[in-house]
């Protein structure tokens, strides 16, 4: 008992979860998933030469994510999938650490264990895990700061507390190399657990000095980044004129967010119940509030979003494998059915928890539970963090593609102990079981679209390969920018990438092209290299019509018939170049 104890075997089952999940998806393929596919290179570029070359793509410094990288490298050999097995390593640990940090935070065993489950077995969270995206890394900056910020709060010895604080900067310094966002631990959540220790003097000296020291870090690692060849640097400025864009991209991504903690979200549904006038007045005042602002934003011309959830369309989408830009129809694996379901209990969700804050239950304590950390220092430590970072994403809501689901990661992170621990005090001491069958829906539906998201790519790769064997270069075949991008920097030092400031000349436009009788992808100026004339499509007919290369089949599960992938041609048949079939 007590070796089971010492381990936490609780953190241990969480942690185990993620990984067993992942290795039943079978997430294995030969080219770049979304961004990852330069952060590879970067990675295998660091175990050959033991430099950091950027290569025209990163905003992220990605920092101690390409050392982890390039030790598998060495470790386990050259491979995509071996690269990126070192993020699943990352994220086991996050999932052990998470369950520990919620335990701090006031939380019984229980209802820990349920709710790291709840997010480390999300579509979002596992799919993360399987590529070498930098949000696990730092995700895992910012659960290792709180982790050691809630054992600062909590320890009694004026020593003991500085050593944690000192731990939870330099945890957060060194693992927010990977991505700046996190590094608001310091500049934020470190500081707020000064506050609530302001009357412990020499743990606030010591830790006001610690917190400077790693804002120095700060400065240092982002002066390095800005002179490195073909970085894209990161503002913090908002595009002017997109205010609207802001705001869809904003009112969308708050409607996501009990989506992404629906089996613990859920729970708040009977609340509703408990007046039924009441809940009947804001069900109605919030969906007649909803649309009034789709209507608005559609007429200011803001950038269109489903009126169903998944509303975030990157990662969280209606198709089984994620967005993509190949030619024709998309299959669709979430139904209309599915996703109003979804809907509803997202909505549902988040009125019964403003329902529990604004009409609170009397509080229910556990028999014989240990003093919890008290609701005013978890606020004091979260609330500040939450709102900081939802201020730094007002840049990226403003941009063409504005924000992506897997940016929420952090803050829905962040919220999770508060969430909980509402639902614990104030409405029941112990999650129902009814959790655990709700996670294990969530955990199959995440392993099912990780499985055909990675067997669409592997179809693709084995595509490629039939190309080549018969003649066709990667560079004369458009295969989606993941694999585009790798092609790219297969001939060329970095990506066509008009941000990059240094050197001042990376950036060259390209020409366009006349005969291409399918449309020009986002990509296309990206990719001078690559040069198409056949493409990828779901359709067998798009474009100039079907070339002379066999369909490739991918498993979709749960469906018997496997999706199609076909080659078709960029250009007409006459305009084809000399030895093309």
């Amino acid at each position: 008992m007590q070796l089971v104890g010492r381990f936490r075997l609780p953190a241990l089952l969480c942690a185990l979860a993620v990984f067993v999940c992942v290795l039943i998806s079978r997430p294995y393929a030969g080219m770049g998933v979304s961004d990852d596919g330069t952060y590879i290179l970067m990675a295998q570029h660091l175990a050959a030469t033991g430099r950091i070359a950027y290569n025209g793509w990163a905003t992220a410094m990605l920092g101690w994510q390409l050392y982890l990288g390039a030790a598998f490298v060495k470790l386990f050999g050259l491979s995509f999938t071996v690269v990126r097995m070192s993020t699943l390593l990352v994220a086991v640990l996050t999932a052990f650490v998470l369950q520990r940090t919620l335990v701090l935070a006031g939380i019984n065993e229980r209802n820990a264990t349920l709710a790291t489950l709840a997010l480390v077995l999300s579509p979002l969270y596992l799919m993360l895990t399987v590529t070498y995206l930098s949000d696990i890394f730092g995700l895992f900056a910012v659960v290792a700061c709180l982790y050691a910020c809630l054992r600062g709060l909590q320890s009694r010895a004026d020593g003991a507390a500085i050593a944690w604080l000192c731990l939870a900067v330099v945890a957060n310094a060194l693992c927010g190399t990977a991505r700046q966002i996190a590094w608001l631990g310091i500049l934020v959540m470190v500081p707020s657990a000064l506050f609530l220790l302001r009357l412990r003097r020499r743990v606030l000296a010591a830790g006001l000095a610690a917190t400077v020291a790693g804002a120095a870090f700060i400065v240092a690692c982002m002066q390095w980044f800005q002179r490195q060849p073909y970085s894209v640097p990161e503002h913090l400025a908002a595009h002017a004129g997109r205010e609207f864009e802001i705001l869809s991209s904003f009112f969308h991504a708050f409607l996501t967010v009990p989506l992404l903690l629906l089996p613990i979200v859920v729970l708040f549904v009977p609340e509703l119940r408990r007046n039924i006038r009441r809940s009947i007045h804001a069900t109605f005042a919030t969906s007649l509030g909803c649309i009034l602002i789709l209507l608005v934003l559609h007429r200011m011309h803001a950038q269109a979003r489903p009126v169903l959830e998944p509303y975030l369309q990157d990662w969280l989408i209606p198709y089984g494998f994620g967005d993509t830009d190949l030619q024709g129809r998309v299959p669709i694996f979430l139904g209309l059915s599915t996703r109003l379901i979804l809907t509803v209990a997202s909505l549902g969700g988040m009125l019964g928890l403003i329902e529990s804050i604004f009409h609170p239950r009397q509080a229910r304590l556990e028999p014989n539970r240990p003093q919890a950390l008290p609701w005013e220092h978890l606020c004091v430590l979260l609330a500040p963090f939450i709102v900081a970072y939802t201020l730094i994403l007002i840049p990226r809501a403003s941009s063409a593609h504005g924000i992506y689901g897997r940016y929420l990661l952090e803050p829905v992170a962040a919220a999770l102990p508060w969430v909980v621990r509402r639902y614990q005090d104030r409405i029941r001491v112990q999650l129902p079981t009814a959790t655990l069958f709700l996670v294990a829906i969530v955990a199959i539906y995440s392993v099912v679209i990780v499985h055909d998201r990675f067997a669409f790519y592997r179809a693709r790769v084995v595509l490629a390969a039939e190309m080549r064997a018969g003649g066709v270069p990667d560079t004369s075949v458009e295969y989606g920018w993941e694999y585009d991008f790798v092609t790219e920097l297969r001939h060329a030092s970095h990506i066509n990438e008009p941000l990059i400031v240094t050197p001042a000349d990376a950036y060259t436009p390209r020409a366009p092209s006349t005969a291409d009788a399918c449309p020009k992808s986002w990509e296309f100026d990206m990719v001078p290299d690559v040069r198409p004339v056949y493409t990828v499509s779901f359709d067998p007919n798009a474009c100039a019509g079907p070339a002379p290369f066999a369909p490739v089949h991918y498993s979709r599960w749960p469906y018997r018939k496997p999706g199609t992938l076909y080659v078709v041609r960029c250009v007409r048949r006459a305009e084809l170049p000399a030895g093309m079939p």
